[in-house]
C-alpha cells in the first residue's frame, strides 16, 4: 500500500501561488491570467497541457509508470474551479484583491492551488497504475463551466472512470473533512413572475386592477410550497429576493414583477415547486382579475454523490485527518454547485474540507471578508494524491 509523498518542501511555493491568485481574481470565463499561471505550473512539472475547453479551462494528465496517452489504463478526474466573484473585498492582509469589485470570496484560489500541489506529488512519484486527469474549470459561479467543458468534449478527450471535487467549507473547522452518499448540494433555479393589472390614480383604486397587493399576497402564498407541499423529511428553499413595481407614490402601476430562487435536493421536489409556482401565481392573480406570467430560468442540478465513490472518498478522508475528524454522512447544504453536471454523466463524489480558523467555524462563503485557510495547502494536496493512489489499488467497479 502506497503512502503520499512529503508536501512540506513545496508549501512555500504553493502559498505564494495561492496568494497571487487571490490578489488577481478573475470572473467567470475571464480566467486568462489564472489559466496562464496554472498552465505554466503544470508545464514546469513536465506535463502536457490542454487549453480551451469551456473557453478558459485547463486540463493536464499524469500517467502512472508504464502508462501513456496510448495506454492510459484506468483513469480518474479531479476537478478544481478557478473563477472569482463580483464582490468588493474588505480584508486588510497583504494578498488582498488588486481588482476593485472582484475577489476570491469562495476559495476557488485555494481549490486550484490544492490541485496543483497534488499534481506536484503525483508527478514526483508516479508509481501508480493508471492516469489522473487534472481538470481546472472556469465559470463555476453562475457560468455552468462544468457543462461548458463537457460540451467541448471533456470526457471524450479525457475519459474518466470516476470524477471527484472538494470545496473548502467554513462551517467545518480546519482539520475536518466531510462527504455523504446522495445529494450534498441542491439544485438551483431562478424564477420571474410578472403580474399584469390595470394602472390608474391612487385616489381611485376601484377603477384599477392593482398588481401590488397581488404580488404581496403571492409572496406569502408561495412559502406554502415549502411548508405544506414539501415532504417534511425532504428540504427545499424558496426565496423572493426582489420585487419591482411602480414609479411614484400616487400612481397605481400596470405591472409588478417578483424575482426569486428555488433550491431542492430532489428532482421530483423541483418539479413540484415549478408546477406550484405556475399554479399558485395564475390562480392568485385570477382571484384579483389580474394575469400572471411565470418565467423559469434553469440553473444547476443537484450535486448527487454516487454511493461507491462517496464511501471511497470518506475512507481516504479518514486516512488523512483521522476517524474522529472525517464525517462520511454530513448533512447536505442548499447551496448549489455545477459539479452536479459532471456527476450526471460520470460516477463520482464531491466533498468538503474544513476552512474554519483555529478549530472554529469561520466567515461564510461569498462574504467580502472571506479567505481560504492556508492550512489546507498541506492536507488538500495530500488528500488528492492519496485518493488517486488508493483508487488504483482498488478493484474497478463493474
Amino acid at each position: 500500500m502506497q503512502t503520499t509523498p512529503d508536501i512540506t518542501p513545496h508549501l512555500g511555493q504553493l502559498l505564494r501561488f495561492r496568494h497571487d491568485l487571490h490578489a488577481h481574481p478573475e470572473l467567470k470565463y475571464e480566467e486568462h491570467r489564472t489559466g496562464d499561471k496554472v498552465a505554466a505550473y503544470l508545464t514546469a512539472l513536465g506535463l502536457k497541457v490542454h487549453r480551451g475547453l469551456g473557453q478558459t479551462g485547463v486540463v493536464a494528465t499524469i500517467h502512472g509508470r508504464g502508462r501513456s496517452a496510448e495506454n492510459p489504463g484506468r483513469s480518474i478526474g479531479i476537478r478544481a474551479d478557478m473563477d472569482a466573484l463580483p464582490v468588493q473585498e474588505l480584508n486588510q492582509f497583504g494578498h488582498i484583491s488588486t481588482h476593485p469589485g472582484r475577489m476570491h470570496a469562495c476559495g476557488h484560489d485555494g481549490h486550484t492551488t490544492m490541485l496543483l500541489g497534488a499534481a506536484t506529488l503525483l508527478a514526483q512519484q508516479p508509481d501508480f497504475d493508471g492516469s489522473v486527469h487534472l481538470i481546472f474549470q472556469p465559470g463555476e459561479e453562475g457560468g455552468a463551466g462544468a457543462r461548458a467543458m463537457m460540451e467541448d468534449g471533456l470526457f471524450t478527450l479525457f475519459p474518466c472512470e470516476a470524477v471527484f471535487a472538494l470545496h473548502n467549507w467554513p462551517l467545518l473547522p480546519a482539520g475536518k473533512m466531510a462527504v455523504r452518499v446522495g445529494p450534498i448540494m441542491a439544485s438551483a433555479l431562478r424564477f420571474e413572475i410578472r403580474i399584469t393589472g390595470k394602472g390608474g390614480h391612487a385616489a381611485m383604486p376601484h377603477t384599477t386592477l392593482d398588481p401590488i397587493p397581488v404580488a404581496c399576497a403571492l409572496v406569502g402564498q408561495l412559502q406554502t410550497l415549502v411548508s405544506r407541499s414539501t415532504d417534511p423529511l425532504d428540504s427545499s428553499v424558496l426565496t423572493v429576493g426582489q420585487i419591482n413595481s411602480g414609479t411614484v407614490e400616487n400612481i397605481i402601476p400596470d405591472t409588478a414583477v417578483i424575482y426569486g430562487t428555488v433550491r431542492t435536493l430532489k428532482t421530483s421536489t423541483e418539479k413540484m415547486m415549478i408546477e406550484g409556482l405556475h399554479r399558485m401565481s395564475e390562480h392568485v392573480a385570477a382571484a384579483h382579475q389580474c394575469q400572471a406570467e411565470v418565467i423559469i430560468k434553469p440553473g444547476y442540478p443537484n450535486t448527487t454523490n454516487h454511493a461507491h465513490e462517496a464511501r471511497f472518498m470518506a475512507s481516504v478522508m479518514r486516512e488523512i485527518v483521522g476517524d474522529e475528524n472525517a464525517d462520511g454522512d454530513i448533512l447536505p447544504a442548499l447551496t448549489a454547485e455545477d459539479f452536479g453536471f459532471m456527476l450526471e454523466v460520470v460516477p463520482g463524489a464531491y466533498g468538503w474540507i474544513g476552512n474554519g480558523p483555529n478549530g472554529q467555524a469561520g466567515v461564510g462563503l461569498h462574504n467580502p471578508a472571506y479567505d481560504f485557510n492556508d492550512e489546507n495547502l498541506d492536507r488538500g494536496p495530500r488528500f488528492w494524491d492519496l485518493l488517486a493512489r488508493r483508487w488504483f489499488e482498488t478493484p474497478a467497479v463493474k
